[in-house]
């Protein structure tokens, strides 16, 4: 049995002993290269990759954002000697100044409609048969003077064949897109907010914002960056995309932290092909009701208009002591990948001289060194 003793004195050397494993120098230049080589790209990876590339020495944080948007511009129109002037409660849909919305470019009106029947547009008697209509709900009577069906409709119905060309609206070119954007990144406590400087402006037909802390552009302007052609989206209408990109390193200071702004045809861009060209324009209805000689009446708008989508990207990175221990030891642990490599080269190459029965490596000296063994391979 045991005594109490030599239990004791078992514990004693197991939690005040340190043991380290015996080490074998192989002096061989093939595979000293070879570790080297492996030690040398694991390094690289660290430095190149974790530490330069994925800034792996620093914590992220994604930003809270809020977004509105002021459109200033004024439009006026002469339809058949019938002046308007347009302004932005006239153009912007809808009006809250979200962060998507459409500006209205060109439109078609029908005015003086009232519920009653009348024929369709250019549609064919065949089109009886079906018992549908886009325009109404049809009666069953054919109209022989047009060659249409009848319909229960709000009449006169619209007649959307001919699209004005050029644009109603060629003036929103000239408008101009306020946007305002306040971010905060809750990990680092840090907020910020374009701020309005008059001696800032916007740089057009360029790429490139000289003050993106002053987010005021003309639509033309944004259009172009788009790819897109202002006369043809002004005539049937578009989408575009407005990425603000915070991606800001706060271990500088944070005056640096400031918005890029980029602009995305979302679709029907003409510059893309053929075959991936999706159907090109933008168009709603709606209508502006009122009475009569106690007749409900209303007029109609087809609105063909450029849609803006105003989207936050944002990325912060600050120094943190956590990730950089993390990257360092995961660092250290695949140095361990040379050793393996080598080992695994020296096992192969023993068992393949064994089964061959000469000694490739040609052994010449084994010394029994203090701490390890030392062999000498001959190269």
């Amino acid at each position: 049995t045991t005594s109490p003793q030599g239990l004791f004195c078992s514990l004693a050397d197991f939690f005040f002993e340190y043991e380290t494993p015996r080490q074998v120098l192989v002096r061989n230049r093939r595979v000293g290269v070879v570790c080297r080589l492996i030690q040398l790209g694991v390094l690289g990876y660290i430095i190149g990759w974790v530490f330069i590339y994925e800034k792996g020495y620093q914590s992220t944080d994604t930003a809270v954002s809020s977004v509105f948007t002021k459109m200033k511009g004024v439009g006026y129109t002469n339809v058949s000697g019938t002046e308007r002037v347009w302004d932005v409660a006239d153009y912007v849909f809808p009006p809250q100044g979200d962060a998507s919305f459409v500006v209205m470019t060109n439109y078609i009106v029908t005015e003086s409609q009232q519920m009653g029947k009348c024929p369709e547009v250019f549609l064919s008697l065949k089109r009886k048969t079906l018992n549908v209509s886009v325009q109404g709900q049809m009666t069953g009577v054919c109209v022989n003077a047009t060659k249409t069906c009848e319909v229960l409709a709000w009449c006169p119905v619209e007649d959307d064949h001919t699209i004005p060309d050029p644009p109603l609206l060629m003036s929103a070119e000239n408008y101009t897109l306020f946007i305002k954007n306040s971010i905060t990144f809750p990990l680092f406590g840090v907020t910020r907010s374009p701020m309005l400087n008059k001696t800032h402006y916007y740089a057009p037909y360029s790429r490139k914002l000289t003050a993106p802390l002053c987010p005021i552009f003309k639509l033309g302007d944004i259009v172009r960056l788009s790819g897109f052609s202002f006369e043809t989206i002004a005539k049937v209408g578009g989408a575009i995309g407005i990425v603000v990109d915070w991606t800001c390193n706060l271990d500088a200071n944070v005056k640096h932290c400031k918005p890029q702004y980029n602009f995305h045809g979302l679709y029907g861009n003409p510059a893309e092909p053929d075959k991936a060209k999706a159907s090109v324009g933008y168009n709603f209805r709606y209508a502006e009701h009122y009475m009569e000689n106690k007749t409900q009446k209303r007029t109609l708008f087809k609105v063909f208009g450029i849609r803006l989508d105003i989207i936050v990207q944002s990325l912060a990175r600050k120094f943190d002591i956590i990730p950089t221990l993390t990257a360092i030891g995961s660092g250290v642990g695949i140095f361990g990948v040379a050793t393996v490599v080598c080992d695994l080269v020296l096992n192969l190459k023993f068992r393949f001289e064994l089964k061959l029965g000469y000694n490739f490596f040609n052994f010449d000296q084994l010394v029994q060194c203090p701490s390890k063994v030392c062999i000498h391979v001959g190269a």
